[in-house]
């Protein structure tokens, strides 16, 4: 019998800087969570200006983002991850990503990104 789809695998998220430091009992809940989804290259993921509504860790495969007003910013790899402003801050997405190539991407809700992964963020604040 193999196994459910899961989401992501505790090694996949592991291998994403941010969550690596997570205990390996907490990225085996967050893995739980998470909604794997195949990306076709050119496909748009999420765009500038719309509401927020999932975090994003990509696993493989390249997607490039770009802002309205500056273009091109940056191209994410595997162990990057995207979408956190948005639900950090509680505004529109700040920038739109595309797919370069064919990519795998785990994402979560808005409820799991706050029980999980928030607090990885409030870590990075001075004191």
């Amino acid at each position: 019998m193999s196994p459910r789809a899961a989401g992501a695998t505790v090694h996949e998220l592991s291998r994403i800087g941010l969550l690596a430091t997570l205990p390996g009992e907490t990225i085996a809940r967050l893995a739980e969570q998470m909604r794997r989804e195949q990306i076709d290259s050119g496909a748009g993921v999420v765009s500038e200006g719309e509401p927020g509504d999932r975090f994003y860790v990509v696993l493989s495969g390249m997607l490039a983002v770009s802002q309205a007003t500056r273009g091109a910013q940056s191209v994410l790899r595997p162990g990057d991850y995207f979408g956190e402003v948005a639900l950090a801050m509680n505004i529109p997405r700040t920038a739109s990503v595309r797919a370069l190539t064919p990519v795998t991407v785990a994402s979560c809700d808005r409820e799991t990104f706050d029980e999980f992964v928030r607090p990885l963020f409030a870590d990075d604040e001075p004191a």
